[in-house]
């Protein structure tokens, strides 16, 4: 029986580890820490949203990265410190533009392939995950980020992806809590939100039910091929592999190099909020239908009946994950202007560095060397796009090693 490591357990990992075991593969999942998904599948926003499948490959995140730099709470926050891999990753980020329509069209279909693996998981496996098919609004404070949205829902729609444009009355109606001053949005009822932890914990419990040697707080201190086959050193320890799936988000680009693969994937940071819902008045005023704010590029999900998580923004600062309150203040602010009603005592903030590659396109299939596979470079859809990504190197891989007998 082939053997196969899964290298890193948050969303991508574990569910690549489940897609292998469930196909009849000997795997062993390998994570760094004490459990899984306690890096950037640990407080994400909630979204499983094919509707946010843009890529950022436009202009317009360039023209807002500029004019942002100086404000130190701004939606997109771009350090101007240089380093190599910041400059390198930016120069494939803009070699990408011309790749913006098809990547963009590309990302939606992937997104809705990704639905029906998710759900048909979590229902064999009875995952609680907080779950909830009310759809995700998209709101406009202007008339230009509308109709730009226009141009964008052409782009899902050649994907597969129905979304509609809907009035300030019709948005009202969709989400009664939402206060503030708004032109118009854009709902798409096939999109869900849940808690990515929640799942993630009960698909890695669902992985050794089914034989996954999960070997957790074990870091990787070397990788390298050897006879055909890769070896994983983990401290003093070292054990000869079959094959290796490389799902470690940031830490990927350092794993990859190791096995003579240059995989670009840059850590930028995004913040959340969990909002404790523990008083009636504050369940009641908080929204039940997941909102993406275009203007502030923040996103809202509720999590079962008493959490509102609102997370979003994008800083590149290397491998800083650092918690700063200058970032987290705009989120904690969006909730008392759009539900003001929300008591925000309790406030529980994260940081987490989302893995992009520069033409947010995750990287899945083989490396250069045989018995080496990725899936990783997710960005900030690692939670869309998993279960889809995990189906689709699970049987690259197989289809190899059946080829190579």
């Amino acid at each position: 029986m082939t053997r196969v490591a899964v290298l890193g357990a948050g969303i991508t990992g574990v569910t690549t580890a489940y897609a292998l075991a469930k196909r009849g593969v000997n795997v062993t999942l390998i994570e760094r820490h004490r459990y899984a998904a306690m890096e950037t599948s640990y407080a994400n926003g909630g979204q499983l949203s094919a509707s946010h499948a843009e890529v950022w490959n436009h202009k317009a995140t360039i023209l807002n990265a500029l004019k942002w730099m100086a404000r130190r709470d701004a939606p997109l926050l771009l350090h101007p410190w240089p380093s190599w891999h910041k400059l390198s990753w930016f120069a494939q980020f803009l070699a990408a533009m011309p790749a913006y329509e098809r990547n963009t069209i590309a990302t939606a279909r992937l997104a809705i392939a990704a639905r029906a693996h998710l759900f048909a998981w979590a229902q064999e496996e009875h995952i609680d995950f907080d779950h909830r098919r009310a759809g995700i609004l998209h709101v406009y404070r202007d008339q230009r980020g509308f109709e730009r949205a226009a141009g964008v829902s052409r782009l899902l729609a050649q994907g597969g992806l129905e979304r509609r444009a809907v009035t300030r009355q019709e948005m009202r109606a969709i989400e009664p809590t939402l206060q503030g001053d708004f032109y118009g949005g854009y709902y798409t009822d096939s999109d869900s939100t849940g808690d990515i932890h929640k799942f993630t914990s009960g698909l890695a419990d669902a992985c050794l039910r089914l034989g996954v040697a999960c070997r957790y707080g074990a870091q990787v201190t070397a990788l390298a091929r050897e006879h055909g086959k890769v070896r994983i050193s983990v401290g003093e320890d070292s054990t000869l592999f079959d094959a290796v799936v490389i799902c470690a988000g940031t830490a990927s680009r350092a794993m990859a190099a190791m096995l003579g693969d240059h995989v670009n994937v840059y850590p930028v940071k995004g913040y959340s909020i969990t909002v404790q819902l523990d008083d009636a008045a504050s369940r009641a005023a908080a929204p039940k239908v997941s909102l993406l704010d275009d203007a502030t590029k923040l996103v809202s999900s509720r999590l079962g009946e008493d959490r509102l998580r609102v997370a979003g923004t994008a800083e590149f600062n290397g491998f800083n994950d650092d918690i700063r309150a200058d970032r987290i203040r705009p989120l904690v602010r969006w909730v008392e202007q759009c539900f003001p009603g929300v008591n925000t005592r309790k406030v529980i903030p994260w940081a987490g560095l989302r893995p992009m590659l520069p033409d947010m396109l995750p990287k899945v299939g083989p490396g250069k060397a045989p018995g080496v596979y990725y899936n990783t470079g997710h960005g900030h859809l690692g939670w869309t796009l998993a279960a889809a990504t995990a189906e689709m190197v699970a049987e690259v891989l197989l289809s190899s090693s059946a080829a190579n007998r």
